[in-house]
């Protein structure tokens, strides 16, 4: 990779139209055969405004790809008991195909448990540790969505992780942590970065492909990268920042994922093309 003075876009909304687009036409051709329109449920506990409107796009996304939307809405002092008791109901509803519970729940809640309620046949969202060992074996199974839509993005624009030294800036157990084996898998060498990484730019310059999710704004600039790096920035702070200061950091990489514009469409993309083919397995047809 060489340096260029100004990073190509890798352009995350035009892609994640072309997807969704593609899981419409899966969607109708499914219902065709079989009378019957994919399913998503979504679960959302309290009314964080962050957390609504997420919900509310994801929603209006299945509309446009033809799925349906079945919302399930818990007050902010439902136990954990009754939270997994509801995600337990939707994974036995074989009306439903794929379901999405909204993180965070709150702290006073099991998260963990509520995902492991999750069938693994419907865990759409990939945040099942069920999903994560099959994604790390190269088992069937669906992945995170993040991570799921990054490998995309890697893969339109023609980056072959093969080789490649990757570092990935975070850990968390939906971002980060599969990211990195997603990477493995396709024979990057991957470095994990977290908050006690010594040394953290050090490792950061050596990346030819950085996955930067840790969760800071402008956490990583420009200095921090080898020249010609691909730059993908998984963050979303306030203000519509990414994790990576873009205007320094696209003097020094080939492409770099806009913020916001960039990961976030992808994720829903990745989203809506799992629900359907969750829906063809569960019905028979894939």
């Amino acid at each position: 990779m060489t340096q260029s003075p100004t990073a190509r876009l890798m352009d995350g909304t035009a892609l994640a139209r072309r997807i969704t687009e593609e899981s419409a036409e899966a969607a109708a051709e499914l219902r065709r055969r079989t009378g019957t329109a994919p399913c998503l449920a979504t679960v959302l506990v309290g009314e964080d405004p962050a957390s609504v409107t997420y919900v509310g796009m994801k929603r209006a996304r299945c509309r446009q790809a033809g799925i349906t939307s079945r919302h399930v809405a818990l007050p902010a002092s439902v136990t954990t008991a009754e939270l997994v008791g509801t995600v337990t109901a939707l994974s036995q509803d074989p009306s439903v195909h794929g379901i999405l519970l909204q993180h965070p729940v709150g702290p006073r809640l099991d998260e963990r448990a509520a995902f492991e309620a999750i069938a693994p046949e419907k865990d759409v969202d990939g945040v099942t540790t069920h999903s994560f060992a099959a994604m790390s074996f190269g088992l069937p199974g669906f992945v995170s969505c993040t991570p799921g839509g990054i490998m995309r993005l890697l893969d339109a624009y023609g980056v072959e992780p093969a080789g490649k030294r990757a570092v990935v800036v975070g850990r968390s157990a939906i971002l980060g942590k599969p990211a990195g084996m997603l990477l493995l898998a396709r024979d990057a060498t991957v470095t994990y970065c977290h908050s006690r990484t010594a040394d953290l730019a050090a490792a950061v310059r050596e990346a030819d492909i950085l996955i930067a999710a840790v969760g800071r704004p402008r956490f990583l600039t420009g200095a921090d990268l080898k020249p010609g790096a691909v730059v993908v920035d998984a963050g979303y702070n306030e203000g519509n920042v990414g994790d990576v200061d873009f205007d320094s950091a696209a003097t020094r990489a080939s492409l770099i994922t806009p913020v916001p514009g960039g990961v976030g469409p992808m994720t829903i993309a990745v989203l809506l093309a799992q629900t359907v083919e969750a829906a063809g397995r569960q019905l028979g047809t894939a």
